[in-house]
């Protein structure tokens, strides 16, 4: 089902969606790793994975697994529920185990969607999986997703942006937050610098 739903969301968006995907080449091909990015919309999980080649597996709001149908389809795709707002134990240990297995974990960093675009702050869960897990976090930057399908937008484009891996160990001597600032801070400057290209460009 992942592979069926991968190949068809992957032509949906190069036909339709006029979309981008850079820097996707960054993303190591083999071993546990954590997709950080900027959440925006509802679009972002399928455009996440529809650029990557390896299959990822999303932690996601336990409110989204209340519908018995739509839990099964998206349990199917290799998402699992988080309790938002405190230390969910059971989430975090399924986190390292697809992790420690060689598995892709997707995260957004701020926990919830961004009503206004700009990065909030993140929470503290990332830094924590990436020091534990001892695997590279790749900073990812999705842009105009939030503005698929509004009024006079007849030909929907965004762009999404893989940055280059970031690597934190059990011996890096920062805090968890100082270790979410980096990952955030790339994450802001990978937009900035669309940002920046998008206004030389004309």
């Amino acid at each position: 089902m992942y592979n069926l739903l991968h190949l068809l969301f992957r032509t949906l968006f190069s036909l339709f969606f006029r979309w981008q995907v850079s820097g996707a080449d960054k993303i190591p091909v083999t071993g546990g790793v954590i997709i950080a990015a900027n959440h925006i919309s509802l679009w972002d999980p399928p455009v996440i994975g529809a650029a990557i080649t390896r299959q990822i597996h999303f932690m996601a709001k336990e409110q989204l697994f209340a519908n018995t149908v739509f839990a099964w389809l998206i349990s199917r795709l290799g998402a699992f529920p988080v309790r938002r707002g405190m230390a969910d134990r059971t989430a975090i240990r399924t986190a390292l185990s697809l992790l420690e297995d060689g598995k892709v974990l997707g995260l957004f960093p701020e926990g919830t969607r961004s009503k206004t675009g700009k990065l909030g702050r993140p929470e503290p869960g990332l830094a924590m999986l990436a020091v534990k897990a001892g695997v590279p976090v790749v900073p990812t930057a999705i842009i105009g997703t939030n503005n698929v399908f509004r009024e006079g937008n007849l030909l929907p484009k965004f762009k999404i942006i893989f940055g280059k891996p970031l690597i934190f160990t059990r011996d890096n001597k920062d805090g968890l937050a100082d270790i979410s600032g980096k990952i955030m801070e790339e994450i802001d400057r990978l937009l900035n610098e669309e940002k920046h290209n998008r206004n030389i460009a004309g």
